[in-house]
């Protein structure tokens, strides 16, 4: 006699199945990190936009999960912002027609990171410091503070 095979079961073990979700949408639980990476990002921009606005109205802004390989030992990119050789943004000057784009690395960011406030911070620093590249000022004009 065959052995007939069960289906897989849809339920856990007691019947209830999956539950709901944790949090309901809309309130800061329920936001994943990359949503917040992206608020940071925008808080960033809008505070350098204050001062910056004219020179600033074709650059645009992504964010990546993680960089590209870098390129061999010897190369130097001055347009890529490294920390211990790990890049956590880059400037791509004629990437598209309407601009050059400023990619920050969203992982590598978050892992140096202490906190909510030092990921700021950092988010900060690296978006100064590539729109200062971009700009071929000194980041201390971009940011005296």
């Amino acid at each position: 006699m065959a052995r007939t095979r069960r289906p897989p079961r849809r339920r856990d073990r007691r019947g209830r199945g999956p539950r709901g979700p944790l949090a309901p949408p809309g309130v800061p639980l329920a936001r994943t990190r990359s949503e917040s990476f992206d608020d940071l990002v925008l808080d960033a921009v809008e505070e350098l936009e204050e001062s910056w606005a004219p020179e600033l109205s074709g650059v645009d802004f992504a964010v990546e999960d993680v960089p590209p390989p870098l390129p061999p030992a010897g190369e130097f990119d001055r347009d890529v912002v490294v920390d211990r050789g790990v890049p956590l943004g880059r400037l791509e000057r004629a990437v598209t027609p309407q601009g050059p784009v400023v990619v920050l690395y969203r992982r590598p960011i978050e892992a140096r990171a202490l906190d909510t406030d030092d990921r700021g911070d950092l988010v900060f620093m690296v978006v100064a410091e590539l729109v200062a590249q971009f700009l071929g000022r000194d980041i201390d004009d971009i940011d005296p503070g």
